[in-house]
């Protein structure tokens, strides 16, 4: 498993960097028909019942910590648009994940084994063209579970919770999982099936994946 490491001085820096370099190439615009909506996938049952201390951007760094979680680092980023393309600002996007050990932040329990570094639940709230970033790692299978994913839910004043799943594209546990299984139109399964990419030049083998959702309406000014 990959590791990363920023000290603690240039860490909401680099998060700043990454936002803003995200949103440069995120221009909207309008389409000239509606957009594939994002499918809708359960919530399932570890969303925390007690958030973390710390429920930032960065899922790698607990506060000001020292010690990274373990993992593939992996830059999350896209954007929330609504089914005309336009963009959907002051949303707010909470990502929850397992950790390297397959353990949810719900799940964990006194004497388990679970990487106490990796802060499981983040949030971020949309910026003018939609967009959002998390840096996390890459997700993997756990025992009840055999695709890879990250739970998301998206909140907007005056609308109920919307939630789905980010899936791993070419993951052969994906055709094991029910929840995948379960999404029977090829388009819907492939609006929330996502490629993982190497970031060109990284030394420690860190990843890219963008996932714009399309929400279902326009949400009133």
């Amino acid at each position: 498993m990959q590791t990363h490491s920023l000290p603690p001085s240039n860490r909401r820096n680099f998060l700043t960097t990454l936002s803003l370099s995200t949103a440069a190439l995120m221009v909207p615009g309008a389409f000239a028909e509606e957009l594939l909506r994002t499918a809708s996938v359960e919530e399932g049952p570890y969303y925390p019942d007690k958030l973390p201390l710390d429920t930032d951007n960065d899922l790698l760094i607990i506060n000001d910590a020292l010690t990274p979680a373990v993992g593939q680092v992996t830059h999350l980023s896209g954007r929330l648009l609504d089914s005309s393309g336009s963009p959907i600002r002051n949303a707010v996007i909470e990502i929850w994940q397992v950790d390297s050990t397959g353990t949810y932040l719900r799940a964990r329990k006194p004497g388990a084994q679970y990487d106490a570094n990796f802060q499981g639940f983040g949030r971020f709230l949309t910026g003018s063209t939609g967009e959002y970033y998390f840096r996390t790692i890459k997700p993997i299978a756990y025992e009840q579970r055999p695709a890879p994913h990250v739970h998301f839910a998206v909140k907007i004043k005056g609308h109920d919770k919307w939630t789905t799943q980010l899936f791993v594209k070419g993951d052969p546990g994906n055709a094991k999982d029910s929840l995948y299984r379960n999404i029977h139109d090829p388009k819907a399964r492939e609006s929330v099936t996502v490629e993982f990419l190497p970031v060109p030049g990284s030394r420690i083998g860190e990843l890219w994946a963008k996932f714009d959702m399309v929400m279902g309406y326009t949400p009133s000014a």
